[in-house]
C-alpha cells in the first residue's frame, strides 16, 4: 500500500472525565510532533514521564508518552500515545496542540483503517476491535477477541484456498476440452468440492452463531388474540410493558423490548393477534406482525394450553418461513397438571410465573444453536460475513451443478465467484465503498 502522508490524531480514550486519559497519533510526523510536546528525545517502546507543553512553553499537564515505530506499531506507521490526566480540556488541548504542530484530527475508525490497509489486520479482525469494544458481556468479548485472533479468518481463509485450488484445476482441464472429465481427475474434483461445501455449511452455522451473539436474537411472539402474548413479553421483560386483558385484539402495533438473558441480548417484538376479520387497525397490526415473521431469528408461537392444536393451526402458515420456532404452551395454571415438556413445546403460565426457568434454557439453546457457553472457537461474526457466506455457498452449489453437466468454463466461473465473495469477508476482495462503511462505524480513536 502507499505510505500515508499524513500524521492523525485523536482521543483514544473514553469520552468523559477519568483517572487517565490517552490521546493517539500515527503517521510519518508522529514522533517529530510528540517529541514537540513533550519537549524531550523519546526512545522506542520505553515510557516516559514527562511535561507536556504548549506553544510557549508552558505546561499542559504531566504524563507519559509512549513511542512505536513502525511497522512494528498497531497501524504499521510510527505511533505514538500520550498518556495525561483525564480531562477533557485537557486532553483536548493535547490534540489542539498535535494539529498545531501538523497532524490532522482522525476520521471514525481511521487507525484501525490504516492498521487494515499496512497489512496489519485483515477486514474482519478489524471489525472485531469494534465488536470487542462493544461486547456487552464476557462470552461476547470473548468470542470478539477469537475473531481478532484470527480464529474466523483461517476457516474463511482454509475454505478460500480449497476453492481456489478446485478453480485452477478445473480451467487447467478446459484445455482439455475434448476430454471426458472423469479422465481429468473429475470424481477427485467433485468429492473435494463437497468437502469445501460441508465446510461452508459448517462456517455458516458457526457464523450465524457469532452474529446472533454480536447483535441478539430477534424474536418475535406470535399467536392468535387472547393467547397471552403480552403476558408472555411482560413476564420476560420483568415489567408491564404491554397492556394485558381479557378482550381479543387489544395489542394493535408492535411492541419492542429488548432483555439480556443469561448474557444474550433477546430483541423481543410483540405483535396483533393473527386471525381472520378484524377492524382495519387491527388488519394493519397483523400486517406488521406478518412482516416482522419475515426478519425474524426465532418465532415464538404463543398458543392456550387448554386447546393448543386451533392455535397451532392459526399461524402456522405465517410462521412456515422462519428459521426457529418454539411453541409456548401459555395458561397452563388453568390445567389440572403441568404437561411435560416436549423437544419444540414449552409449558408456561406467564401470569403466574410457572415455566419461565425452563423458557429461558430453551431459548438460550435457540439462540446459540445448543452450542456451550465459552464453547472453543466461538467467535464473533456480522450480518455482512453471513450473506457472504451464504453467497459463497450458493454459487459452490451452482459449480456443482456444472460440473456434473461438465459446463467446465460455468463451473470456473462459479468458484471464481465462491472465491470472490468468501475474500469480502477478509478484505482481500473488497470496494472502496465497502471499506468506508465498516470503519466510519467506529470510534474517532480507534
Amino acid at each position: 500500500m502507499t505510505p500515508a502522508q499524513d500524521t492523525i490524531v485523536a482521543i483514544a480514550s473514553a469520552p468523559g472525565a477519568g483517572g487517565v486519559g490517552i490521546v493517539r497519533l500515527s503517521g510519518p510526523d508522529a514522533g517529530r510532533i510528540a517529541q514537540a510536546i513533550a519537549a524531550r528525545a523519546l526512545q522506542p517502546r520505553r515510557a516516559h514521564h514527562v511535561r507536556f507543553v504548549d506553544e510557549a512553553g508552558g505546561a499542559i499537564d504531566d504524563g507519559i508518552a509512549l513511542s512505536f515505530p513502525g511497522p512494528a506499531s498497531f497501524t504499521g506507521e510510527d505511533v505514538v500515545e500520550l498518556q495525561a490526566h483525564g480531562s477533557p480540556v485537557v486532553l483536548q488541548h493535547l490534540v489542539a496542540r498535535a494539529c498545531s504542530l501538523g497532524a490532522r484530527a482522525a476520521r471514525p475508525g481511521e487507525f484501525s483503517e490504516r492498521a487494515f490497509l499496512n497489512g496489519k489486520l485483515d477486514l474482519a479482525q478489524a471489525e472485531a476491535i469494534a465488536d470487542l469494544i462493544a461486547a456487552a458481556d464476557m462470552r461476547a468479548a470473548r468470542a470478539a477477541r477469537r475473531s481478532l485472533d484470527g480464529v474466523f479468518s483461517q476457516r474463511v481463509e482454509a475454505v478460500g484456498e480449497h476453492l481456489l485450488a478446485l478453480r485452477v484445476h478445473v480451467e487447467a482441464a478446459i484445455d482439455f476440452a475434448d476430454e471426458p472429465l472423469d479422465t481429468l481427475g473429475g470424481e477427485q474434483v467433485r468429492a473435494r468440492l463437497v468437502v469445501a461445501e460441508e465446510g461452508l455449511a459448517a462456517l455458516i452455522v458457526d457464523a450465524e452463531r457469532g452474529r446472533k451473539l454480536r447483535d441478539g436474537v430477534h424474536a418475535v411472539i406470535v399467536g392468535p388474540p387472547n393467547a397471552g402474548k403480552s403476558s408472555l413479553l411482560n413476564a420476560l421483560a420483568g415489567s408491564d410493558r404491554a397492556i394485558v386483558t381479557d378482550v381479543a385484539g387489544t395489542t394493535r402495533d408492535t411492541l419492542r423490548e429488548t432483555i439480556r438473558l443469561d448474557g444474550l441480548e433477546l430483541h423481543l417484538v410483540d405483535t396483533a393477534g393473527l386471525r381472520e376479520g378484524g377492524d382495519a387497525i387491527e388488519r394493519e397490526g397483523m400486517r406488521r406482525a406478518r412482516a416482522e415473521l419475515q426478519r425474524a431469528d426465532v418465532a415464538l408461537a404463543v398458543v392456550d394450553a387448554r386447546d393448543p392444536d386451533a392455535g397451532r393451526a392459526a399461524v402456522a402458515d405465517d410462521i412456515a418461513g422462519v428459521p426457529a420456532v418454539l411453541w409456548i404452551h401459555n395458561k397452563v395454571d388453568l390445567l389440572p397438571g403441568v404437561p411435560t415438556d416436549a423437544a419444540d413445546v414449552v409449558h408456561v403460565s406467564a401470569a403466574r410465573g410457572i415455566g419461565l426457568a425452563a423458557l429461558h434454557v430453551r431459548l438460550r439453546a435457540l439462540a446459540t444453536g445448543h452450542a456451550v457457553e465459552g464453547a472453543e472457537g466461538e467467535f464473533s461474526a456480522r450480518t455482512r460475513h453471513v450473506d457472504a457466506l451464504h453467497r459463497a455457498a450458493g454459487h459452490a452449489d451452482a459449480a456443482r451443478r456444472h460440473l456434473g453437466h461438465e459446463h467446465l468454463e460455468l463451473a470456473a466461473e462459479e468458484l471464481r465467484l465462491a472465491h470472490d465473495a468468501l475474500g469480502e469477508i477478509t478484505g482481500r476482495i473488497s470496494a472502496d465503498d465497502l471499506l468506508g462503511h465498516v470503519f466510519s462505524t467506529f470510534c474517532i480513536g480507534k
